[in-house]
């Protein structure tokens, strides 16, 4: 009884540590990303693009998974001493809902806040350096069905979420909105 008991501690301490290590290994949700994210929160509030007083423009239609209707910044901001293109997507729902009561109503239909922003050379060569995050209107980061926080390299080498739904943008730019370089030339 007691070489069961040794046998089941320590199968359930190696399960424990690979949990443990699958999660340290993740390619998105560390605490590194939770704060890196923070700060480019941060940076979308001192340029209005979210909160009670960011900008406006007229809506679109959307897809999924973003949302029924959209709207779409272009700008760039610096976290530490790093300058990179940001893209911030508003997130509007339900299905049925109409530019007119966004406009009126902004609050009440936005579901999340979606961003994409270029880091230093090095963050993730395969994928052109894009953070990822989805935030929730009120600045926390929106959770996968695992619980893990959507910032970072966002599902990274699966075959759907940001990254893999991105990469099939044309020209590889991993930009649906627009052409990446005319993007890049209004950042400036």
């Amino acid at each position: 009884m007691r070489k069961l008991m040794k046998s089941t501690a320590a199968v359930l301490a190696l399960g424990l540590s690979i949990g443990t290590a699958s999660a340290q290994m993740a390619p998105f949700g560390s605490d590194d990303d939770l704060a890196y994210a923070k700060l480019i929160w941060e940076a979308m509030q001192a340029q209005n693009l979210v909160g009670d007083h960011a900008i406006k423009s007229f809506p679109y239609e959307g897809t999924a998974p973003h949302g029924a209707m959209l709207e779409t910044f272009y700008s760039s901001a610096t976290i530490g001493d790093h300058t990179g293109a940001l893209i911030v997507k508003r997130n509007y729902g339900p299905a049925e809902v109409e530019a007119d009561q966004i406009i009126a109503e902004p609050g009440k239909h936005l579901g999340a806040i979606t961003v994409m922003y270029k880091r230093e050379d090095g963050f993730d060569a395969d994928n052109q350096n894009w953070f990822w995050a989805k935030f929730l209107p009120d600045g926390s980061l929106d959770k996968n069905p695992k619980g893990m926080s959507l910032a970072g390299k966002v599902a990274k080498g699966m075959d759907k979420g940001c990254i893999a739904c991105h990469s099939g943008a044309d020209g590889g730019d991993y930009i649906f909105t627009t052409n990446a370089p005319i993007a890049e030339m209004m950042m400036k």
